[in-house]
């Protein structure tokens, strides 16, 4: 069994040097695939941890309240509130220390531009912390039944949005993979077709001593796993250069942007590593076994 090994990784180093043009256009095609996948997979990945910093962020519900509410009624409004499974917090927010934190928050060092205001124009009110964000729809039909409430702001809308676009994103990138796999898996597979033709007698010679179908295939399937393992190869480093190049560039106004820092180069190509081999090594494998079911008896 190991001699059959051993025999198979020779001959495919073999063949791969000795057609060197239809293995680099084999690679050229894998590495242009698994590219644009890794662009996809950093833009996901990287609007993933922006989307899940978003909920956390808006994890919130608002509850303005009329001028005319006092702040008993308030208190009757959270008590009840507290008693809910989606509710992890909620606390009464006066429009004074609203106020305070808008400008420690948005205004900072402008905040003095708010001195001016006659009165306060923000409202108090109710802020609901809840579990999950999908439970925001739960407090906010309990919050329109109470009376004294003017508005009712979450964010929910907000991070749906994210969401669609993100699994836009998603199909998107399905659909190209899976074109580009396709692409790659022909490429591939007529690349060892040229050398089933050139080592046709010496296949019908093997066959005719008793060497059966796996034997002969093993070198013809190592080949393209080899061809699809230094793609893999090439494409996590020349994805790596990229990202750190545009992390080094952008990764402050990205950050504003998503709200929260790019995922970092160590974390994303060890991620990528696997992800191309094992697209790599799969599509340089089929192409090798579609090629050769022309050929060998199955």
């Amino acid at each position: 069994m190991f001699n059959s090994i051993r025999y198979s990784v020779k001959q495919a180093f073999v063949q791969v040097f000795r057609n060197r043009a239809m293995s680099l256009a084999s690679m050229f095609s894998i590495t242009a695939m698994l590219l644009i996948l890794g662009l996809f997979f950093v833009i996901m990945v990287n609007i993933g941890v922006g989307i899940e910093k978003a909920k956390t962020e808006f994890d919130s519900v608002s509850a303005y309240l009329e001028d005319t509410t006092t702040y008993e009624e308030a208190q009757t409004m959270i008590l009840q509130l507290s008693g809910m499974n989606e509710v992890t917090e909620v606390y009464y927010l006066d429009k004074d220390t609203a106020m305070a934190q808008w400008k420690a928050q948005e205004w900072q060092d402008n905040a003095y531009l708010l001195d001016g205001l006659v009165e306060n124009p923000l409202p108090n009110s109710i802020e609901v912390k809840v579990s999950e964000l999908e439970d925001a729809d739960r407090v906010v039909e309990v919050l329109n039944t109470f009376s004294g409430i003017k508005q009712v702001k979450y964010y929910k809308e907000t991070v749906d949005k994210l969401v669609k676009i993100t699994d836009s994103l998603k199909v998107g990138m399905l659909i190209i993979m899976a074109f580009l796999v396709i692409v790659s898996v022909v490429v591939v597979s007529n690349t060892v077709k040229l050398t089933v033709f050139a080592r046709q007698k010496e296949i019908e010679i093997m066959k005719y001593v008793g060497a059966t179908n796996w034997f002969i295939r093993g070198p013809f399937l190592t080949e393209g796993i080899l061809i699809g393992i230094l793609s893999a190869g090439v494409s996590v480093g020349i994805t790596a250069l990229v990202y750190k190049k545009v992390i080094d560039m952008l990764s402050l106004d990205m950050s504003m942007i998503l709200g929260s820092p790019m995922v970092s180069v160590g974390f994303m190509t060890s991620n990528l590593v696997w992800i191309f081999i094992a697209l790599g090594v799969s599509i340089g494998a089929w192409g090798s076994i579609v090629s050769m079911r022309r050929f060998l008896d199955t």
